[in-house]
Order: structure tokens, then C-alpha cells, then sequence
């Protein structure tokens, strides 16, 4: 038998490989914005109703911390691997100062306005610090595709900055900094080199160590809430939110890269817009219909699946 047949040639494609990868990245960057969109709505939820930003919290980090402890026992708990200062920006950016921003800023804007303006402002803060910070330049179908994200952004959120009810300002700067949060989230995570899981680990151990004595000297309302409720929080919050959007979430940046994974963040104002319908009653109207319609084509766009070789 000859060398030529010995090997398959998919094994030695550089190109197969390559689009495998996006494919597969792209894949875990859809089901993180599809997760952190119904995670939106159900936060909402829960801090209009008996819960309290930290109570989500909470649920949002110990229980995935529990369900990940293997993984963080077996490949440590990183501090001297990965330095004080990034796990801090790890953390910061998606841990603990991330959900606490974001519950709050859910308790004074509807759920559409925190599907817009956070989620859809990621992309735009992962764009500018990488501009800042590592020289990355953006050019084409990419630059075209950020375009529409902004366009969609405005559409939905933009409109209500300037008109909305009185004081749902404050929530809407509190999602700009949730979305600034994650942007430095991203970038961290790529620079680290640890695996989804693991990363996944690390957040939400940190964030549960620095919460535990903050939530024994505020209060629980865990043990008032009716258990359907506190069962559908701890669903969303502890293993969707908490385990499978942030893992997916840093499997997509680990195989597509910081801007382009963040992209597929900007699908999040869809989904957020059509849950909130059967669970809040929010219909979204012209604006934030326009805006869902801007963003998608947006992010086929930003992604680089227009323009990439076969």
C-alpha cells in the first residue's frame, strides 16, 4: 500500500481543519447567545418579583461552583498560572462585579433594553480595546458587519436612551458596563490559555469566595421564594447561565478568536426579545424588530463567514 493512500487526505487538509474549527466555534458562540439571551429574561424576572441581585448571584456561581469542583481539583485552582491581576479581570468580567451589574440594571429597564444594550455592546468593546490594546485591525465584510450591529443596537435600545420612562437611564448605563465587563472578560480569557471548563471553574470558585460573606450581611430571600420560581431560577441561573453559556461562551473565543466570538454575542437581543413574550409579556415593537434584523445580519457578517475561503 502506498503513502498516498495510508493517509486520509481530510487528516492533512489544512483547510477541512480549518473550517471545522470555525464551525465548531461558531456552534458554542450560537448556543452561548442563545443562553445568555433567556438568562436575561429570567434575571429580569427574578429581580422584579421576590428575588434580590444577590440571591440571583448566588444561584448563579455556588451552584455551578459545586457541579465544576471536579474539574478544579483536577486542574487547580490556576492562581499562580495565570497571575493575581488576570484572574481579577477574569472575574471582574464575568463573575461576581458582572452579575451584580447586570441584576441591577435589570431591576430598572425592561428586558429588551438589556438584550440591546449589553449583549450588543460587547462586540463593539472587544473591537476597541483589541484596537487599543493588541493592534487589531478591522477591515471588509467585518467592519460592514459591526456597522449593522450598531445599527441594531440603536434601533432597539437607542430610541429609549433618550425617550424611555424617567430613571431607566441608570439601568441603561448599568448594561453598558455589564457589556464593557465581559468585553474585558474575553480578551482576558484568550490571552490565559486554560481550557472552557476550567476557566469556567475558576470564575465562578473566585465569585462565590468573594460573595459568601457579602450575602450572609445583606440577607437571603431564598427561603420566601415559592419553590416553582426558586426551582426555574436555580435551572437558569446555576447550570444554563452559570455552566453551559460560559463554558460555550470560551469555547467559541479559544476557537474563533476574541472579536469574532464576541459577534455572535449580538444574536443575544433577539432571543432576549422573543422570550420575554411568554414569560414577561414584553412584545417588541418596530424598532426592536428592525433592530433584532440589523444585529443578525450584522453578525453573519462580523463573524467572517462571508469571505472566508472553503
Amino acid at each position: 500500500m502506498s503513502d498516498r493512500t495510508a493517509i486520509p487526505h481530510s487528516a492533512t487538509d489544512p483547510s477541512r481543519a480549518s473550517r471545522r474549527n470555525f464551525f465548531i466555534g461558531a456552534a458554542a458562540a450560537m448556543v452561548a447567545a442563545v443562553t445568555s439571551g433567556s438568562w436575561v429574561v429570567i434575571t429580569r424576572l427574578g429581580v422584579t418579583t421576590t428575588l434580590s441581585p444577590f440571591d440571583t448571584a448566588f444561584l448563579r456561581f455556588a451552584i455551578p461552583t459545586l457541579i465544576l469542583l471536579p474539574v478544579l481539583m483536577r486542574e487547580g485552582f490556576a492562581l499562580k498560572r495565570i497571575g493575581v491581576g488576570r484572574m481579577a479581570l477574569m472575574v471582574a468580567g464575568a463573575g461576581l462585579p458582572f452579575a451584580l451589574v447586570a441584576a441591577a440594571g435589570m431591576q430598572l429597564a425592561p428586558a429588551a433594553h438589556a438584550g440591546a444594550l449589553m449583549p450588543g455592546s460587547i462586540p463593539l468593546f472587544v473591537t476597541a480595546l483589541a484596537f487599543l490594546f493588541e493592534r487589531d485591525r478591522l477591515g471588509g465584510w467585518r467592519a460592514v458587519g459591526f456597522v449593522f450591529i450598531v445599527a441594531g443596537v440603536i434601533a432597539i435600545g437607542g430610541y429609549n436612551l433618550f425617550l424611555g420612562v424617567p430613571g431607566q437611564w441608570r439601568g441603561h448605563l448599568l448594561f453598558l458596563a455589564g457589556g464593557l465587563l465581559w468585553a474585558i472578560y474575553t480578551l482576558t480569557f484568550r490571552r490565559v490559555g486554560i481550557g472552557a471548563w476550567h476557566g469556567t471553574a475558576l470564575v465562578n470558585f473566585y465569585s462565590t469566595l468573594i460573595l459568601i460573606p457579602i450575602y450572609i450581611a445583606v440577607g437571603s430571600r431564598l427561603p420566601q421564594t415559592p419553590w416553582p420560581e426558586l426551582t426555574l431560577q436555580a435551572a437558569f441561573q446555576g447550570v444554563i447561565a452559570g455552566v453551559l453559556a460560559v463554558s460555550a461562551y470560551a469555547a467559541g473565543v479559544r476557537r474563533l478568536g476574541s472579536a469574532r466570538a464576541a459577534a455572535f454575542v449580538a444574536l443575544t437581543p433577539a432571543v432576549a426579545a422573543l422570550v420575554a413574550i411568554p414569560v414577561l409579556g414584553e412584545w417588541p415593537d418596530t424598532a426592536t424588530t428592525a433592530g433584532i434584523v440589523f444585529v443578525g445580519l450584522g453578525v453573519v457578517l462580523a463573524s467572517g463567514a462571508i469571505g472566508r475561503r472553503a
